[in-house]
């Protein structure tokens, strides 16, 4: 029938078993994810409440179940906002380096009215290899505390490796699959001996 099962839990209120339609579930969570307030309308009362659990299909990906959270207003909340890296490094452009991000998404306390959507990074500050941006260098808006030490690294630029290193680390890839070989081998001969003089 196009429905959703979910459960309602939250601040002063009595957990609820719902049906939620699914393209407007599946439209409101592309847009807000797990870290934005969303309007749940129930029996004509709105609701603002997090998405805090979605349940999908290990096989098609649809959404099965929902969990929808209601926080006080007035209490702070943590969560965990996404991170998008935006703009070009010019040390990835000019092919000295590799982009190598640190961080997904970053925890904050903060009231849920104040949640940021998403924290934008721009990296076209990276201009060499070992530059790097940190925590710190985040811009968070008002009222927002970021749970995770300032020094943090969220994106850095490490070098590329020569063709020799990349020679020798694949070298030294093989090597360490012919002693893993080689032990089992030796293993499973002992194992046979064992169960020889078992059976004797």
């Amino acid at each position: 029938e196009g429905l959703i099962p979910a459960e309602l839990y939250g601040n002063e209120i009595e957990n609820q078993h719902l049906s939620v339609d699914a393209k407007s579930f599946n439209k409101a969570f592309d847009q807000a994810g797990e870290n934005t307030l969303v309007d749940l309308t129930v029996d004509g009362k709105v609701l603002p409440v997090l998405i805090h659990a979605v349940q999908t299909h290990y096989l098609s990906g649809d959404v099965i179940a929902i969990d929808f959270y209601a926080p006080n207003l007035s209490e702070e909340v943590t969560v965990s906002v996404p991170i998008v890296f935006k703009g070009e490094s010019p040390a990835v452009k000019g092919g000295d380096g590799i982009f190598v991000p640190s961080l997904e998404e970053l925890e904050v306390e903060c009231l849920p009215t104040a949640i940021p959507h998403e924290f934008e990074v721009d990296i076209s500050s990276l201009a060499k290899v070992g530059d790097s941006i940190l925590v710190k260098d985040i811009a968070v808006p008002a009222g927002v505390k970021v749970a995770v030490e300032g020094e943090t690294s969220v994106a850095s630029i490490a070098a590329k490796m020569t063709e020799e290193e990349d020679a020798a680390m694949s070298a030294e890839a093989d090597v360490a699959a012919v002693s893993v070989e080689g032990e089992k081998k030796e293993d499973e001969a002992v194992e046979g001996s064992e169960s020889a003089e078992a059976s004797e």
